[in-house]
């Protein structure tokens, strides 16, 4: 895509393990595409403050360093989707992150009949996210539940990349650079200026 015109109606997924920064690059470049930035943690987390039931039962999962189940996920997802601000492209942050999810996502966009156009994959090595994710000092970042993290990230979301590379839409990106180059190399594959 670089140096062509910008991909309008961009579906899109930003992939990596936690503490990539794919959400803060997800942030940065929707700007620029015109589609929104859609977070799952970010939906999570607002139905964690909500104190529903959903949200005190989300708590305890986040809590753990768990996944939320694919159910409640699928659920959330085709809502958001559905939303009018995501009818002309989007990026999604954090989801899917089981193959199980990459079937839900993809038939969810069936029913909307739409595809996936890309998969962004941000790389990063895993002791780097460690020191990072400790960096941020947030309540839930003590070690135990940052390795927990990157086991289930290795586990579970990692077979994800064959399944995009197989289907030609994974694009990988080097994530052990400034957060500018990152972006700068995302806006390339977009074909947008960072």
């Amino acid at each position: 895509m670089a140096g062509g015109d910008a991909m309008s109606g961009l579906r899109a997924v930003m992939l990596g393990p936690p503490g990539s920064g794919k959400g803060t690059q997800a942030e940065l470049i929707c700007g620029r595409l015109g589609v929104p930035a859609i977070s799952t943690g970010e939906m999570l987390r607002q139905a964690v403050a909500d104190g529903s039931a959903l949200g005190l039962r989300v708590k305890e999962i986040l809590d753990s360093g768990a996944l939320v189940d694919d159910a409640t996920m699928a659920d959330v997802m085709e809502q958001r989707l559905a939303a009018e601000d995501a009818q002309n492209g989007f990026l999604l942050d954090g989801y899917p992150r089981t193959l199980g999810q990459a079937e839900t996502l993809d038939a969810i966009l069936a029913r909307q009949a739409r595809t996936l156009d890309m998969v962004v994959l941000i790389e990063v090595p895993e002791e780097k996210l460690i020191r990072r994710a400790l960096a941020r000092q947030r309540a839930d970042d003590t070690r135990e539940v940052i390795s927990n993290r990157q086991r289930v990230y290795r586990e579970q979301t990692a077979p994800l990349i064959d399944r995009y590379r197989t289907q030609g839409i994974l694009e990988s990106i080097d994530g052990d650079q400034t957060i500018e180059q990152v972006q700068a190399d995302i806006a390339d594959l977009f074909g947008v200026t960072a």
